[in-house]
């Protein structure tokens, strides 16, 4: 993926583990066999490249901004191709869907203290935790999720992804001492 040229922004393609995990935190996991979260995170950052002379921030937060309004577009359109007749606005993704996640994922990891380099800090250890999140198994992330992000039960979780209590408690424990693992002591 392509650089913004003349600045010393983040290369839009260190993005793309974060807007994945915003991306799967919105689309129902009942409806992944239709929605990739993956084409989705695809498109959004392609869209990105040809629009990328309408960026007007000089952050990498703001850039994080501008990228999570692409990502809700792209997921409002493809909602809409599996609308009937009638919209089913269940199925829209709003940007005020993808803030909330993202506010929910930098609470994760948040601190009390909000100065700039603190911010800056948050900012580095949110796309880190992405990263990490992308490296596990496939089962462990979707429950961590769930759980952690999207704020389902246990039993909720168990139903989805059609496996008992105590296996998904157990895919909970490995995952995170995965991610203790890979953060270190940001987690």
């Amino acid at each position: 993926m392509a650089e913004q040229s003349g600045s010393s922004l983040k290369p839009l393609e260190e993005y793309r583990d974060y807007l994945h995990l915003l991306a799967r935190l919105q689309v129902d996991p009942r409806l992944r066999s239709k929605l990739d979260p993956s084409d989705v995170v695809q498109q959004t950052l392609l869209t990105a490249v040809e629009k990328k002379d309408q960026f007007r921030g000089g952050t990498d937060a703001e850039m994080a901004g501008w990228l999570r309004q692409i990502l809700a577009n792209t997921l409002a359109q493809e909602g809409r191709a599996f609308a009937t007749e009638k919209r089913n606005l269940a199925r829209e993704q709003s940007l005020a869907a993808i803030e909330k996640s993202s506010a929910i994922l930098e609470a994760f990891l948040a601190d009390k203290q909000s100065s700039p380099d603190e911010r800056l800090l948050r900012n580095e250890r949110v796309l880190r935790l992405a990263g990490a999140l992308a490296q596990l198994p496939e089962d462990q992330r979707l429950a961590l999720e769930m759980k952690h992000l999207q704020g389902f039960t246990i039993k909720e979780i168990a139903q989805v992804m059609k496996r008992s209590e105590p296996s998904i408690t157990g895919l909970l424990r490995r995952g995170l001492a995965t991610l203790r693992r890979l953060l270190g002591e940001d987690l």
